[in-house]
C-alpha cells in the first residue's frame, strides 16, 4: 500500500530566498572532494576536476550538488573543521560563479564549516550527525536560515558505523526524527529534509525493511531524501562491487519514489534521471486515467 498523501505533498524549501519546489523528485549529485571516499576517492579532490565534475552532474540532470570535504566511510581519516575548510577552498564559490543555477548542499557535521560554507554561497546543509557530533551545529544552522538535512545515525562519530540490533528500525527512526525535528523547529529551523541514514550502523535486513517501509518514515511531515547509491547493503549480498549494481539500485530508487521520496542522492545522475522520468511518466499516466 502506497502512501498517496506523501506522493502528492507539494513540499517546497527556501534556499537563500529562492523557493525550491519538491512536488516532483529532485536528483542530488555527489561531489566528493576527498582522497579516501569508498568509490570515487581522489577523483575530484582538486579545484579543476571538482568544477569539471560539477558541470557533468548538472548536464546529466542534477539540480542539487552535494559537496563532501570528508569521507564518512568506515575507517576513513578523521578531519577537523579547519581541515575541511582548507580542503573546500574556493570550490563552492567557483561552482556558484560558473553555474549560478546550481543548488549547493554542504556535507559536514561541523558548525564552523557550515558558517564558512554559508559565506561561500551554499544553499542547503547536509549533516550526517543530526547535530550530535558538534553541539553548536543547530545554532549555526539557525543563523544561516538554510534548509537542513537531518539524518538518522548512531550518537557519536566513533559509533556511527556500529551495527545496532533494532527492535523495529522504522519506529526507531521515527522516534529519532520526532525528537530532533522538534529541537530544530524550536530553534526556528523550518525547512527540514529527512534522511533515514542508509549505510550507517544498520544491518542489511533493516535497510531492506527501510526500503519497503519508506512510506511510513517521517509520517509525510517533511520531504524525504534517500541515499542508497553504491551502498554495501545492495552489493555485498549479491557478491558484486559498488560500481556494478546500477540496475538493482535503480529498481530500489523507483520503489522509494513510489512511496513518496523527494530527493535521490546519487553518484550516477544520468541513470537516476531515467528512473525519475519513468516515475514521473507513470504518475502522469495515473492522473490522466483518473480524469
Amino acid at each position: 500500500m502506497e502512501n498517496h498523501s506523501s506522493l502528492i505533498n507539494n513540499y517546497s524549501i527556501n534556499c537563500n530566498g529562492k523557493p525550491v519546489d519538491l512536488s516532483l523528485p529532485k536528483i542530488m549529485g555527489i561531489l566528493n572532494l576527498t582522497p579516501d571516499s569508498f568509490s570515487d576517492g581522489g577523483k575530484f579532490n582538486n579545484k579543476k576536476s571538482a568544477l569539471h565534475h560539477a558541470e557533468k552532474l548538472m548536464k546529466d540532470g542534477a539540480e542539487l550538488i552535494d559537496i563532501g570535504p570528508q569521507s564518512t566511510r568506515p575507517n576513513a581519516d578523521f578531519l577537523s573543521s579547519n581541515e575541511e575548510i582548507i580542503r573546500i577552498g574556493t570550490v563552492i564559490s567557483e561552482i556558484k560563479k560558473e553555474f549560478p543555477e546550481a543548488l549547493i548542499s554542504l556535507d559536514t557535521f561541523y558548525a564552523e564549516t557550515v558558517k564558512f560554507g554559508f559565506n561561500e554561497g551554499i544553499d542547503i546543509i547536509n549533516d550526517i550527525s543530526g547535530g550530535q557530533f558538534d553541539e553548536n551545529m543547530f545554532d549555526a544552522v539557525a543563523e544561516t536560515k538554510l534548509p537542513y538535512i537531518l539524518m538518522h545515525v548512531n550518537p557519536s562519530y566513533e559509533t556511527m558505523h556500529n551495527k545496532i540490533k533494532f527492535g523495529d528500525i522504522t519506529l526507531e527512526i521515527n522516534q529519532y526524527f520526532t525528537k530532533k525535528s522538534n529541537e530544530l523547529l524550536q530553534k526556528g529551523i523550518k525547512d527540514i529534509i529527512l534522511d533515514p541514514g542508509f549505510g550507517f550502523g544498520k544491518t542489511v535486513e533493516d535497510q531492506m525493511k527501510m526500503i519497503n517501509e519508506t512510506q511510513f518514515i517521517g509520517f509525510g511531515k517533511f520531504p524525504l531524501l534517500i541515499g542508497i547509491s553504491r551502498k554495501s547493503f545492495i552489493y555485498k549480498p549479491l557478491g558484486k562491487s559498488a560500481l556494478d549494481i546500477n540496475e538493482e539500485t535503480q529498481k530500489l530508487h523507483l520503489q522509494v519514489l513510489k512511496q513518496g521520496a523527494k530527493i535521490l542522492r546519487v553518484h550516477d545522475v544520468s541513470e537516476a534521471k531515467k528512473t525519475v522520468k519513468i516515475f514521473s511518466d507513470n504518475l502522469n499516466n495515473q492522473k490522466t486515467s483518473q480524469n
